[in-house]
């Protein structure tokens, strides 16, 4: 089971980085956007907590910052109908924090804004996991402070009436051409950049 990888950021994709370790051992890693827009540039070094999963067809592997992120993640597998890409849409949409305290509050309105979870779904996570996730729903001024941006500008052009899957695809599209994490900014060029085009 690989837990950590630490190496030099090779690539920056939407959904995905590639990691060089010292050994000249490449990694593609699964990341939500949360933790995509807080990665270093290209050539930076970077730790990543990550979590394998191994199926009949595949191996992969999702990083994530900080544990506590990645123990949300493992704990969002444990409910049902919860696989890796609900669980990678929901942690792009909301903080580790955030999520764990809409999970908590039984906010099912919050978990609706996640692509692929209707009413019906969003009831059945929160009865499934309020219990299991209280303990990382304390809030953390570093984690909002850094993820923020990204989120409001997914939420503002969702609020617009674009899927969340094409909001999603559009700032992290403006988050690799350089756009400053500013709301504001990754808007102007997710819209400029023609949302889900």
């Amino acid at each position: 089971m690989i837990s950590r990888l630490q190496g030099t950021v090779l690539a920056l994709d939407t959904d995905r980085v590639e990691i060089e370790t010292k050994g000249g051992v490449v990694y593609e890693v699964e990341v939500p956007l949360t933790v995509l827009q807080r990665l270093p540039a290209l050539g930076g070094t970077v730790e990543l907590r990550t979590h394998q999963v191994v199926t009949d067809t595949s191996v992969a592997l999702y990083g994530f910052i900080d544990g506590r992120e990645r123990t949300l993640f493992q704990r969002l597998l444990t409910a049902s109908g919860v696989g890796t890409k609900v669980a990678l849409a929901m942690m792009s949409t909301y903080t580790a924090e955030r999520l764990a305290r809409a999970l908590v509050e039984k906010d099912t309105a919050a978990l609706q804004q996640v692509s692929g979870i209707g009413r019906k779904k969003a009831e059945k996570i929160v009865l499934e996991l309020s219990d299991k996730v209280a303990d990382l729903a304390t809030v953390t001024l570093t984690t909002v402070g850094a993820a923020s941006g990204a989120q409001e500008a997914v939420q503002a052009l969702v609020a617009l009436g674009y899927s969340f899957a094409d909001a999603d695809h559009a700032v992290r599209g403006a988050l690799e051409a350089g756009a400053s994490s500013t709301s504001e900014e990754l808007i102007r060029r997710a819209l400029s950049g023609q949302v889900g085009a």
